[in-house]
């Protein structure tokens, strides 16, 4: 009962002085709802980061050409490629690998009736799409007989089956990719964009053997691998393995640097998501100055509240109070401030991020933890900066006090 009486007439005390109580309350207010909003943003950006990896599929292990002439890497697309078997050779020798798929890129205008479109073509083999845990939502998967006779069979991402189908199912339909007529064996679920802002539902997908035989000659190289392995655990093993194999393959000299490049999926994950956590600690870091300030802003008040309440104070103790009394009747107050100002700032931080979110079409997410965070960090101001005035007021001399004008 005494914790409700001394919370009472600290409310009271506030509600005196209503507008200097609502000034004290927004530097509180503002930096917990930037606060808010700036971990939204991050942590909506990490969150959109995540789920495009995901999308690759699981446990991924990528493998590219990676040339190097004079220090100077060419990156992915330099390089001589890969062979077939390469790809066979980490697929029998490799422990732990569930699955490999080699990727050969190629492009052209896809034709049908009178529409046409741009997509990209990949040329993979039968595992690919249990790889990336991309699912056929009509007809089927081409078959590793498909893969070995070059077969002119492709499956459809989202855009291509909107742009040339009109949306309609193409099961069975027969487009024309260089002049080379192929036949639609199955749509793929929508992916949405790549990591790289891609749209990943603007693919062709056919046998690795038709891209190079039929559309490139036999020209076009196996420009990387992907591969799953059968756990997160090993997928460093994985790595290790397959570039021991890959050196020794492509006789690679001791000391010499490798012609080409293996990333696991958490090294990705790691990359993509770094940037996005620094900048939302920064972000979160500067809005918390702002926290800062609004904690001097309580101390201030509550200093100016001690000098014009010592009369009040030399009452209180005239009458049986004890410096403790005092001493937790002003850092109630100060502690009510803080967290009637983060409560406020929570609400506005929340209600800014929506905003954004809606009208600016930006991820957001507001994790629970920030807000139980914001909460205790207000609770925290108002301790660590109403302390000292509470101190105050709990030391002045009773006579003092009590002769104050």
């Amino acid at each position: 009962m005494r914790f409700f009486a001394i919370l009472r007439i600290a409310l009271n005390a506030l509600r005196r002085n209503k507008m200097r109580t609502v000034l004290t309350m927004l530097g509180i207010i503002i930096g917990v709802s930037a606060v808010i909003a700036m971990v939204s943003i991050g942590t909506g950006a990490r969150a959109q980061l995540e789920a495009q990896i995901e999308s690759m599929g699981q446990n991924i292990v990528s493998v590219f050409p990676n040339f190097r002439r004079g220090g100077v890497s060419s990156g992915a697309s330099g390089g001589e490629g890969f062979t077939v078997g390469d790809c066979d050779a980490i697929a029998s020798e490799v422990p732990g690998v569930v699955a490999i798929s080699p990727e050969v890129r190629a492009g052209g205008q896809a034709i049908y009736g009178n529409k046409n479109w741009s997509a990209s073509v990949y040329g993979v083999n039968s595992d690919y799409l249990q790889i990336k845990s991309w699912n056929v939502v009509s007809g089927s998967n081409f078959s590793e007989q498909e893969v070995r006779t070059a077969a002119k069979v492709v499956l459809l991402g989202k855009t291509v089956v909107t742009e040339l189908f009109d949306g309609n199912d193409p099961v069975g339909e027969i487009i024309r990719i260089r002049n080379v007529p192929f036949v639609v064996m199955g749509t793929l679920e929508p992916k949405g964009a790549s990591l790289m802002g891609s749209d990943q539902d603007d693919a062709i997908i056919m046998p690795y053997t038709s891209a190079m035989k039929r559309l490139a000659g036999n020209r076009a190289a196996i420009r990387s691998m992907i591969i799953q392995s059968e756990s997160p655990a090993v997928m460093s093993l994985v790595e290790q393995e397959v570039t021991t194999l890959l050196r020794q393959r492509h006789k690679i000299q001791d000391g010499a640097d490798d012609d080409f490049m293996v990333r696991t999926q958490d090294q990705i994950n790691e990359f993509a998501t770094g940037t996005s956590k620094t900048m939302t600690a920064l972000l979160g870091a500067v809005a918390g100055v702002s926290l800062v300030v609004g904690g001097i802003g309580i101390m201030n008040i509550m200093l100016v509240s001690v000098t014009e309440r010592t009369r009040e104070i030399g009452i209180r103790m005239a009458v049986g109070a004890k410096a403790r009394d005092v001493l937790v009747q002003f850092l109630t107050e100060a502690v009510v401030l803080s967290l009637l100002g983060g409560g406020l700032g929570i609400a506005l931080g929340m209600g800014t991020s929506a905003i954004i979110a809606s009208q600016m079409n930006w991820p957001t997410l507001t994790p629970g933890n920030a807000i139980a965070g914001a909460f205790a960090f207000s609770a925290a101001i108002g301790i660590f900066f109403g302390f000292y005035p509470a101190r105050k007021a709990a030391q002045l001399d009773p006579i003092e006090a009590l002769r104050y004008e």
